[in-house]
């Protein structure tokens, strides 16, 4: 018998191990996408709203309004099938709400697109990107800042408090740190300048929660640090219910 070669070998056995990184690659691929505040349908959406709303819609074009409809159909029923990812969890009442407000209007856009009356159709376009905007909204962070700060919160709040792992809890409590400084150095966005008070009022007691944490930490209470975790979680949900 012929000795076999070690490229031979390994052309023979380096695809039995392929399953186990692939695994491992989607496994972190998920983790990511639970981090993220995006859902990817909704952007596909908004590739047939930008045509009807920019093209469409302006120049009154009610052939070119109504051959939309299929996409229209199809785009938002992706939409009603999304799941959000993990870290909007909270969102996901409000989101429900939106997707039925949705379905109402792309059936209003049906009726109109199917029938006679133009100005219908004109009028169902308007809420259906009206209706597009309001749940890119509910789900695009008010801030970059305030976005990031969430990212370490949502790990700290949901995983490795439940867990009760003091030395992951220390660590992410440690990292809170940063984004809270790059929090407290954010300004708001002109179109969000008439909440700068209440802002500013909200993100003191957030950063006094986080410096109380951090000091709380320190021991080893379970009990004072959950609660400590507990009020600083309640401040940031306080912060960002002022741009509710």
């Amino acid at each position: 018998m012929k000795p076999v070669h070690c490229l031979a070998l390994y052309a023979i056995m380096a695809p039995l191990f392929v399953p186990a990184r692939s695994a491992s690659a989607q496994e972190s691929a998920a983790a990511h996408a639970e981090m993220r505040a995006e859902v990817p349908a909704l952007n596909e959406f908004h590739e047939v709203i930008r045509t009807l709303w920019h093209d469409a819609w302006p120049n009154k074009d009610y052939d070119a309004l109504r051959a939309l409809l299929p996409e229209i159909r199809q785009r938002a029923e992706d939409v009603v099938r999304a799941d959000l990812p993990g870290i909007l969890r909270d969102k996901q009442a409000a989101w429900g709400e939106g997707v039925k407000e949705l379905q109402a209007i792309v059936a209003e856009y049906a009726a109109a697109a199917e029938g006679t009356d133009n100005q219908k159709l004109l009028d169902a376009g308007e809420r259906l990107h009206a209706q597009f905007e309001k749940l890119v909204r509910l789900i695009r962070p008010a801030l970059k800042e305030l976005d990031e700060f969430h990212v370490v919160l949502y790990r700290l709040y949901h995983f490795h408090l439940p867990a009760g792992d003091l030395d992951s809890i220390r660590a992410s409590v440690r990292q809170l740190k940063e984004p809270m400084a790059a929090l407290n150095g954010a300004s708001l966005p002109k179109r969000l300048e008439n909440r700068q008070k209440e802002f500013a009022a909200e993100r003191r007691k957030l950063s006094a929660a986080v410096n109380r944490l951090v000091a709380t930490v320190r021991s080893s209470d379970k009990a004072r640090i959950e609660k400590a975790i507990t009020a600083m979680h309640d401040r940031y949900q306080a912060l960002v219910a002022v741009f509710d």
